[in-house]
């Protein structure tokens, strides 16, 4: 059946006009991929021998994002209903000085030529779609349109992840692509070919943040898809045995071995404990709960000590903040993206005292920015760990019952009623209305009234 998605209908119209000019084109790489796998592509990237002055002419509403490489941006509509597909033109690349762009390219009249430069095998095949567009996500159907020039069908059907051509040399070419081919074998659930895990291990160096020709927000952005795609812990299991996490967080490689408790956590070390958290992150996990899951241990390793009674971590919280703040500023991180992952850090252990805090520290507990993440990360820390859930049980029944009005009520007093009652400005004002709003989060208190008759009996004048 024909796609009802405007972006494959789009796509589809594209075709049709460079083919009504008398120009090869395909729809190519991740897109026939993921319709071969029955999975709805996020875009649609057409192949063509048509130039990019050819292209840029052929359509209403172009964009040379990267006419240096031969891409064009075609794109239709406004707002809502706003498409766009990147055409790409027939090519071969030069060489890749910089270890990321090649310095110059040369347009071709060959498909077979242009995947040649592509990364892995499953990413070479082209879909002659107008031929199966009434195929559309049946993947058996589909086949009947792929051209394959790199053996792409066979590994796609043997869950391979290869490098086209010469291993070694794609890595030197674009080093990105160490962490894609992780990237991908996770989240297909493939194994890499021996030959490409070879060469990633050799070339794993290439990637390190200060070393790297590979932009640290690339690195970033790459490791996130890792943690929200649905398989962070094959992912992570793989950037070990590959080497790569050594390199692009040595912090997290050095949990390998920190041997924990046994009574708190029967599952093993800080790696076991933390890939067991990563095995429970669903997919499309928000950025900040998945890095927040990866770091929460972090500062557990150079805080080890065998203590008389048990294995300790002495101010763990307090040095995994600080770890996780040289690494969220390492990758680049926003600020406000940075300054929640350090909270889910630092407040992981609070849960532990929840049960036997004041009501008012507890309505505080809940007014942390985006709570339920607090919440999430506790869940899958204590799955992670000795399984019981009582304290998350309570901890969430009484988020979920608590009206945000009673969280955050509305102050019975100000600075301003305390000057009008006689009280001098000062540093204790701050100690002063903090009294008030714990007494009235306990439910001592309700009215401005006796919120100042408490101020008068504990705070009298002199």
């Amino acid at each position: 059946m024909l796609s009802t998605k405007p972006q494959f209908a789009f796509a589809l119209r594209i075709l049709t006009k460079l083919r009504e000019r008398g120009h090869e084109a395909y729809l190519a790489g991740g897109c026939v991929r993921d319709l071969l796998l029955g999975r709805e592509p996020a875009d649609y990237d057409v192949a063509t021998s048509a130039t990019p002055d050819v292209v840029l002419a052929m359509f209403p509403r172009t964009f040379a994002v990267g006419a240096h490489f031969g891409v064009v941006l075609v794109a239709e509509g406004e707002g809502d209903g706003y498409l766009c597909t990147e055409v790409a033109t027939f090519r071969s690349d030069g060489a890749y000085s910089d270890g990321r762009h090649p310095d110059e390219v040369r347009y071709t009249m060959s498909a077979a030529e242009d995947v040649q430069r592509r990364d892995f095998t499953i990413n070479g095949l082209l879909l002659d779609a107008l031929r199966a567009a009434d195929f559309w996500m049946d993947p058996a159907k589909l086949r009947s349109g792929v051209v394959d020039y790199v053996g792409g069908l066979a590994d796609l059907d043997g869950g391979i992840i290869r490098a086209i051509g010469h291993p070694d040399r794609r890595f030197q070419e674009d080093q990105l692509r160490l962490l894609r081919a992780v990237r991908f074998a996770a989240r297909f659930n493939f194994s890499i070919d021996p030959g490409t895990h070879a060469a990633i291990r050799a070339h794993a160096s290439r990637i390190h943040p200060r070393r790297g020709a590979v932009s640290r927000e690339r690195v970033r952005d790459e490791l996130t898809k890792m943690l929200t795609e649905g398989h962070a812990r094959r992912a992570f299991e793989l950037l070990d045995e590959t080497g790569l996490l050594a390199e692009v967080l040595p912090e997290v490689a050095r949990m390998k071995g920190v041997a924990q408790p046994p009574q708190f956590h029967p599952e093993g070390d800080v790696w076991v404990h933390t890939l067991l958290l990563l095995e429970q992150l669903p997919p499309d996990s928000p950025l900040t709960l998945a890095w927040g899951a990866l770091l929460h241990d972090v500062g557990k390793p150079p805080t080890f000590r065998v203590a008389p009674d048990r294995i300790r971590f002495d101010g763990h919280v307090e040095v995994g903040v600080a770890m996780g703040a040289d690494i969220c500023s390492r990758f680049r991180f926003s600020n406000e993206e940075t300054s929640m992952i350090l909270a889910l850090i630092e407040n992981h252990m609070r849960f532990a005292d929840a049960p036997r805090m004041k009501d008012s520290t507890l309505k505080r507990f809940f007014r942390l920015e985006n709570f339920d993440q607090h919440l999430a990360l506790h869940r899958m820390d204590c799955l992670a760990a000795h399984g019981n859930l009582d304290i998350y049980d309570f901890v969430r029944e009484r988020y979920e019952s608590t009206p945000e009005e009673v969280v955050r009520p509305k102050l019975l007093l100000s600075g301003r009623e305390l000057i009008a009652a006689g009280y001098e400005p000062g540093p204790q004002f701050q100690h002063m209305l903090r009294t008030v709003e714990d007494a009235q989060l306990e439910g001592f208190i309700a009215t401005p009234i006796e919120a100042m008759a408490l101020v008068r009996e504990r705070f009298p004048q002199t």
